[in-house]
C-alpha cells in the first residue's frame, strides 16, 4: 500500500497550455453542454437554442484561435501539450480554422427549415421506416434536433485528429468524428430506407476501416516501443528490428486514412452516402471529413515516416493515380447529382494525394494540400446547397433528367451552380483552378511530373460530366411536370453565398491564405 502511494505521489499531472487548445475545449464543452439542452428543454424551444448555441460556439472557437495565432507568447515552432498526445503548430491552426469556417456553413444547411418543411432531418428517429406513423410524422413541422450536438462532437473530434501527435489519439479522434457520422447519415426525413442503408454501410465499412487503422497501431507499437510520431520517425531512422512491421503497419495504417478521405480504391462507401445521407450532412462531410482526414495524413506521412518516403512514396503513387482513374471514369456514368459529385469527391481526392506525396521533398506540397482543402470545402458546401433546392413531390430532385432546363426555371440558381461546377473542373477565375495549380507545381518541382499528366488527362475526363449537367441546365427544354427550384430560406442563402464569393475570391487574389498556409511546418 505505502508503495502504491509512494508511486502515486512521484505522477506528475501533465501541463496543459489552455490557450493552444481553447478551440477544441470549446466545441467539445459546448457539444457536451448541447446534450444537456436537449435533455432538459421543452422540445418546441431545442431548435432555436441548439442553433444559437452552435453558432455562437462556432464564432468562440474562431475567436479564441485568432487571439492565440496572433498572441507573441505562441512558439514559433509549435507546441506539445497534454503530455505531448496534441501538437498545435502552424499547420493546426490552419486546419482549425478551415474546419470551423466550413461547419459554419454546414451548420447553416443543417438548420435550415424553409427548403424542406420542418427541416430536412426526421421528427422521430426512432420510428420504423415505411410505417404508417412514418409517413405520418413527414408532414410534421418538428425535426430530430439531436443533430447539433452530434455535429459538434464530430467537428471536435476532426480537430483533434488533425493536431494529434500519437496514434493512439488519432485513433480516438477518428472514433469520435465517425460515430455521429453514422448517425447523421440515417436521418433523412424523406427516403428513410435509402437514409438508413446509407448510415448502415458506412458503419460497416468504417468499422472495417478503423479495424485497419488500429491492428497498423499495434503493429507500428511493436516496431517503435511507442505511438508517438516522433517515435516511429526516430526508429525508422535507424533500428536494427525488421522492417515488416514497419511498413506492415504503416501500410494498414494508411488504408483507415484512405478510407475516411474517400480516397480510391478505398471509396465505396461514398457514393451511396452521399446519395442517402441529408444532403447537409453529405455537405458537412465532403468538406470537413476531408479536410481532417487529409490533414491526418499530412502529419503522419511528414512527422512519422518522413525517412522510408522512398519506400512508400510508389505506392501511394500508384493510389492517387487510382482514385484519379476511378473517380473520373465512373463519375461519367452517373445519372443522380449527388452520386456524380461523390465520384467527384474521389477525383479530387487523388489530386489532393498528390500534394501529400510531395510534401516530404518541397515543403511547398503542405500549403498547397492545404489551400486545396479549404477551397475544395466551400465550394462543395455551396454545390450542395443549391441541390438541396431542386424539389419534387418526393423530396430532392436529384437524377440529372430532372435538372433539364433548369436555367429557365431559375436562372440564378442554374448561374451559381454552374459557376461551382466550373469551380470543381479547375476553370481559371476560380479557385478550384488555383487549388489544382499549386498542388501540380508542388508536385513538378517534386520530380512527379508523369503524375501530374495523368492528373491533367484525368481533369479533362472529369470536365466533361461538370459540362453535361451545364449543358443539360441551359440547353434542354424542361419537363412540364419538371421539379421546381425552392425559394432558399435565410440560412441555405447565406451558406451558398458565402461558399460561391469565397470560391470567386480565392481564384482571383489566393495569396493571403497561400502565405498563411505556408508560414510553418509540423511540430517534429
Amino acid at each position: 500500500m505505502n508503495l502504491l502511494v509512494a508511486q502515486a505521489q512521484q505522477i506528475e499531472a501533465p501541463e496543459i497550455d489552455y490557450g493552444a487548445i481553447a478551440p477544441v475545449l470549446i466545441v467539445l464543452g459546448a457539444a457536451c453542454i448541447s446534450v444537456l439542452l436537449e435533455a432538459l428543454l421543452p422540445k418546441h424551444q431545442r431548435w432555436a437554442v441548439q442553433l444559437v448555441l452552435s453558432l455562437l460556439t462556432l464564432v468562440g472557437a474562431t475567436g479564441a484561435l485568432i487571439l492565440y495565432a496572433t498572441s507573441e507568447r505562441r512558439p514559433a515552432q509549435g507546441v506539445a501539450t497534454l503530455a505531448g498526445a496534441i501538437a498545435v503548430d502552424s499547420p493546426s491552426l490552419f486546419l482549425w480554422a478551415t474546419l470551423l469556417v466550413l461547419a459554419f456553413g454546414s451548420v447553416l444547411l443543417i438548420a435550415d427549415r424553409s427548403v424542406e418543411p420542418g427541416g430536412v432531418f426526421v421528427a422521430q428517429a426512432a420510428i420504423r421506416p415505411g410505417t404508417v406513423q412514418d409517413r405520418a410524422q413527414a408532414t410534421k413541422t418538428g425535426m430530430q434536433t439531436e443533430v447539433f450536438p452530434l455535429t459538434l462532437f464530430a467537428l471536435g473530434g476532426m480537430m483533434t485528429f488533425v493536431a494529434s501527435n500519437d496514434l493512439l489519439t488519432m485513433f480516438i479522434a477518428l472514433e469520435v468524428l465517425s460515430l455521429p457520422l453514422y448517425l447523421l447519415c440515417g436521418l433523412a426525413r424523406r427516403r428513410r430506407l435509402l437514409s438508413q442503408e446509407a448510415a448502415v454501410k458506412y458503419f460497416l465499412l468504417g468499422a472495417f476501416a478503423s479495424a485497419f487503422f488500429l491492428y497498423g497501431v499495434a503493429l507500428l507499437y511493436g516496431y517503435a516501443g511507442s505511438v508517438k510520431l516522433s517515435s516511429i520517425a526516430a526508429a525508422a531512422a535507424g533500428t536494427d528490428r525488421s522492417d515488416t512491421l514497419l511498413f506492415a503497419g504503416f501500410g494498414l495504417l494508411v488504408v483507415g486514412l484512405l478510407f475516411k478521405a474517400a480516397v480510391g480504391p478505398f471509396h465505396a462507401w461514398t457514393p451511396d452516402v452521399y446519395q442517402g445521407a441529408p444532403t447537409p450532412v453529405t455537405a458537412f462531410m465532403a468538406a470537413c471529413t476531408k479536410v481532417a482526414a487529409f490533414g491526418g495524413i499530412l502529419r503522419v506521412l511528414t512527422v512519422a515516416f518522413e525517412n522510408t518516403q522512398w519506400e512508400w512514396r510508389g505506392v501511394l503513387y500508384g493510389v492517387a493515380v487510382v482514385s484519379m482513374v476511378i473517380g473520373a471514369v465512373l463519375g461519367l456514368t452517373q445519372t443522380d447529382v449527388k452520386r456524380m459529385i461523390a465520384y467527384s469527391s474521389v477525383a479530387h481526392a487523388g489530386f489532393l494525394l498528390i500534394g501529400s506525396i510531395a510534401l516530404v521533398p518541397n515543403g511547398t506540397g503542405v500549403s498547397a494540400t492545404m489551400f486545396y482543402l479549404l477551397a475544395y470545402g466551400f465550394t462543395t458546401i455551396a454545390a450542395f446547397g443549391i441541390v438541396s433546392l431542386v424539389r419534387n413531390s418526393d423530396g430532392e430532385a436529384t437524377h440529372l433528367s430532372q435538372w433539364a432546363g433548369l436555367a429557365k426555371r431559375s436562372p440564378i440558381v442554374a448561374g451559381v451552380f454552374t459557376f461551382l461546377l466550373l469551380a470543381l473542373a479547375g476553370i481559371p477565375l476560380t479557385s478550384g483552378f488555383i487549388g489544382k495549380f499549386v498542388v501540380f507545381s508542388a508536385a513538378i518541382e517534386a520530380g512527379l511530373t508523369p503524375l501530374v499528366v495523368i492528373a491533367l488527362v484525368a481533369s479533362a475526363v472529369a470536365a466533361f460530366f461538370y459540362l453535361r449537367v451545364i449543358v443539360l441546365m441551359y440547353f434542354s427544354d424542361p419537363a412540364p411536370d419538371g421539379p421546381t427550384v425552392s425559394v432558399p430560406g435565410a440560412f441555405t442563402t447565406i451558406a451558398i453565398t458565402l461558399g460561391a464569393v469565397v470560391t470567386l475570391v480565392l481564384g482571383l487574389w489566393p495569396t493571403f491564405v497561400l502565405d498563411w498556409a505556408g508560414t510553418g511546418t509540423f511540430l517534429s
